[in-house]
């Protein structure tokens, strides 16, 4: 079987990112060879092959599909996730999100197709045209990288890796890891054992490189992820970023730092199957998959923008590890200084989160069912706000009100509108962070409108930074914190809303 180069990937463009081993483009499409038979990220280091040998496809699914095995060398697995699934909002990337998020090991094609609203025929027919696989392989391809993940950097037996990749046997298992690295996972254990001669960390916790798109900056995320941490369910401390995870199957701790091309994160898993969803979600909550240089090029075009971007490039929008909460915590912090929502969050999760083992942390954020119980007796303030924050958990545990990376950011932001107690504010805000949409522009914020005051912007002219008025939004708020020395290490306030979020 063979496929020729994606419709949307320029030929001659890939051609020369793989010529100039441009790490810019690794995640972005991947090049087959077909006198070796391997594919390869663009930026690895082997000989350029000959134009007349290549192809261009969109995933590593497509490549494995069409026979091709995975390279060795480059590890065209382990290259940060295309930006396309952000940037693009029709099925096919709405399933990926989807996908990488485990939805298939759980649930199988239909549950995805479910979720997505359309029949499993018609996805699995839009996924090959445009992926050049269908929903089972590009499953297998995320199975087989979490494999490769377990076998290389814990002391697993590899029947027990089997079954935390996803895998139905034992048998599958190997044939894939075979057929997609050309190795038995013995070899691969073996070659990077020889390669990292420490001992690899305990069953239980793996310690991993989640590589990103150069630049990043880091003071952005920690000033972010500081202020808005709270007490029992996330630690910010000396550079890292601890917080607990409720997973599909089990529970987690992560620990990250950021370093220079990636982060260093150690998660400990109660159940290794979530391995998959729980580096999905970090690289979601770190935006780690974005294009910066793209991004920062088309604002700083911008002459109002350019001294901003220049300031802090690779500025991300920080995404969410999990729907359901920072609904809820956007909703509790709503009117009030991010320190006052931290620390009505805490209360909340000390008195109605899941307890968990961990030196630093205590519980887990509680679930939607627990608020919907018991919220009335933990949380404090307007009463229109407890009960508005209680009437949506009450629809999240009904299933009523769905958010998962998979909707539609018209569909989803129509959902959150039609209950009380959010508005448009809070809508965009959720909107933007569940789905890493690029392009929302906050512009009833009051601490973007300060910036854009700060900085001589009209906001209702944004339409101008399209598709990238997300990062816009953060470069304002940004700003406006350093125009009145709140940047970096005192937290703002939390932005006002407009009076329909209080409704």
């Amino acid at each position: 079987m063979e496929f020729v180069t994606a419709p949307y990937l320029d030929f001659d463009r890939c051609y020369r990112a793989v010529s100039s081993r441009d790490a810019r483009f690794d995640g972005q499409f991947i090049t087959a060879v077909r006198t070796t038979g391997i594919y390869c990220r663009p930026s690895c280091p082997a000989i350029t092959p000959k134009p007349g040998n290549v192809t261009f496809l969109p995933t590593a699914a497509a490549a494995q599909q069409a026979g091709y095995r995975a390279c060795r060398r480059c590890l065209p697995d382990a290259a940060p996730g295309s930006p396309l699934w952000n940037v693009r909002s029709d099925l096919a990337a709405r399933a990926m999100r989807l996908i990488s998020d485990g939805a298939v090991e759980r649930g199988g094609v239909d549950a995805l197709s479910a979720s997505l609203g359309y029949s499993s025929r018609q996805l699995t027919r839009t996924l090959t045209a445009e992926l050049g696989a269908g929903p089972l392989a590009l499953a297998r391809a995320h199975r087989a990288h979490t494999a490769r993940i377990l076998i290389q950097t814990t002391t697993m037996p590899m029947s027990d890796i089997a079954f935390a990749a996803g895998f139905s046997s034992i048998r599958q298992f190997n044939d894939t890891v075979r057929e997609v690295f050309a190795a038995t996972p013995s070899t691969m254990r073996t070659e990077a054992s020889r390669r990292t001669p420490d001992a690899p960390p305990a069953t239980g916790t793996v310690s991993l490189r989640l590589p990103y798109r150069a630049p990043l900056d880091p003071t952005w995320l920690a000033w972010f992820l500081s202020g808005h941490a709270a007490t029992g369910v996330e630690r910010w401390s000396d550079g890292e970023y601890r917080r607990t995870l409720r997973l599909p199957h089990g529970t987690g701790v992560v620990a990250t730092v950021v370093s220079a091309g990636y982060v260093r994160a150690e998660l400990t898993l109660a159940d290794m199957r979530d391995l998959a969803p729980a580096v999905a979600r970090l690289r979601h909550l770190l935006d780690l998959d974005a294009d910066p240089e793209a991004v920062d090029g088309a604002l700083s075009t911008d002459p109002a923008l350019a001294t901003a971007v220049a300031a802090a490039p690779g500025l991300r929008v920080p995404g969410n590890v999990d729907p359901a909460e920072l609904l809820l915590r956007t909703m509790i912090g709503q009117q009030i200084s991010l320190a006052a929502a931290a620390t009505h969050t805490a209360r909340l999760v000390s008195a109605l989160g899941e307890p968990v083992d961990d030196p630093y942390l205590t519980h887990l954020f509680p679930s939607p069912a627990a608020v919907a119980a018991r919220g009335r007796e933990v949380l404090t303030g307007p009463t229109a706000r407890v009960d508005a924050v209680v009437g949506v958990a009450e629809a999240l545990a009904e299933g009523t009100l769905t958010v998962h990376a998979g909707r539609t950011a018209s569909d989803l932001r129509a959902d959150l509108l039609s209950h009380k107690g959010i508005g448009p504010w809070t809508a965009d805000y959720v909107v933007m962070r569940t789905l890493a949409d690029p392009d929302i522009l906050l512009g009833t914020d009051l601490v973007v409108r300060q910036g854009a005051h700060e900085l001589g912007v009209d906001l209702d002219e944004g339409a101008r930074w399209t598709p990238w008025r997300s990062y816009a939004s953060m470069h304002l708020w940004r700003s406006a914190l350093a125009a009145r020395g709140a940047y970096p290490n005192t937290p703002p306030h939390t932005p006002d809303l407009e009076p329909e979020d209080l409704r």
